[in-house]
């Protein structure tokens, strides 16, 4: 309803003045908004503020009420991160940042792009998660967030962000199946690690990826080099694969003699001697052994051997889906190995939005010439 209100300007000093304003209403509350001033009212006596009906406003003040004047639409509201309601109000502050309360799924929730029980922004977990699985050690990834905002991040903080979103990256992986080729490279090396083992030299990790795609089909840890390890080793490999390979390229380790035959039997032919002297993808595997190594940087630092597992696991699927290789023309072994997945990288992982490094500008229009 829009009508004209006169009001003494200032207080009793017989001055007054009609203005032209619109009642709203907004969370519930009526509100009169002001929307123009018609002028003085010529009144000079003291008269109660008086309400005049729209029929006696001049037809150029309807046409401005009816016509010209939009609606005040209603402040937008915070949507909740839980349910993406917009029932939502401020609940106090915490450290500076605004709180809010859902009233339609009763949460509490902070007013900033964390995502909904986090309290640092999302960018943030997919470098450290990137970093974390490029070498860098829960303290010197902290220590990285720290130099770029005001806030102390807590190294336990990084291995729970770690924990949970490497779960979840093995989850959405841990079915699908690459199409390889026949021939496929296993390899075993020892780490010293802070884990104790009965062996001086450390623990052992065995590795096999196939020589045509790059693909990592099996990575596990051992504290012993005997038959059934390597066994398990090449069933793990032909589980992902979803077949036998017809060669498989090893070290003169005797453990892999019977490790293939039990395996794969007969049909498989095994190959002893160095992989650098195979003429398969030579420079591929020589390059494969050396990002090896940066994984080793942050392994040398785990505790125990569930850590160690849940690290090898989580490598595994970093190195498969989510590290370009420049010896696949920047392409992805899984991308090389057909497998079409939604996810492309650790953000998609973690659920968070791209955007462009840069934003394309409007283009201007074409001004026709007189």
């Amino acid at each position: 309803m829009s009508f004209v209100r006169a009001k003494e300007i200032p207080p009793r000093s017989g001055n007054w003045y009609d203005y032209l304003v619109k009642t709203v209403h907004v969370d519930g509350k009526v509100i009169q908004q002001h929307i123009a001033y018609i002028g003085k009212s010529g009144s000079s006596s003291i008269i109660p503020d008086h309400v005049h009906p729209v029929s006696n406003i001049p037809r150029r003040l309807n046409a401005i009420i009816d016509d010209q004047i939009p609606a005040k639409e209603p402040k937008p509201k915070v949507v909740c991160k839980f349910c993406q309601s917009q029932h939502t109000r401020k609940y106090g502050l915490y450290k500076g940042v605004q709180n809010y309360y859902c009233d339609d799924c009763h949460t509490k929730f902070t007013g900033t792009d964390a995502l909904a029980h986090g309290k640092v922004s999302p960018s943030f977990i997919v470098n450290a998660l990137n970093e974390y699985y490029s070498g860098m050690s829960f303290h010197e990834i902290e220590s990285n967030i720290e130099h770029q905002t005001d806030t102390d991040i807590s190294h336990t903080a990084i291995i729970k962000w770690i924990n949970k979103y490497t779960a979840e990256a093995i989850r959405r992986t841990k079915d699908l199946h690459p199409e390889v080729g026949d021939t496929w490279i296993a390899d075993e090396t020892y780490l010293q690690t802070d884990v104790k083992t009965h062996d001086p030299k450390g623990v052992v990790f065995w590795d096999i990826i196939d020589a045509k795609t790059r693909f990592l089909l099996a990575s596990r840890i051992t504290t012993t080099r005997n038959t059934q390890d390597a066994r398990v080793l090449m069933e793990l490999a032909a589980k992902r694969a979803g077949k036998n390979p017809k060669v498989v390229v090893t070290d003169k380790l005797k453990a892999y003699i019977d490790g293939i035959e039990q395996a794969y039997g007969s049909d498989t032919k095994h190959r002893q001697g160095s992989p650098f002297n195979t003429e398969i993808n030579t420079s591929l595997i020589e390059r494969f052994h050396n990002t090896l190594k940066d994984r080793t940087k942050v392994m040398r630092d785990l505790k125990d051997k569930n850590t160690l597992r849940r690290f090898t696991d989580g490598w595994l699927v970093h190195y498969n889906f989510f590290r370009p290789d420049m010896a696949l023309n920047g392409k992805t072994p899984a991308e090389e190995a057909r497998l079409k997945l939604d996810c492309k990288g650790w953000g998609d992982i973690v659920g968070i939005e791209k955007t462009p490094i840069v934003k394309p500008l409007e283009p201007e229009p074409v001004r026709e010439s007189a």
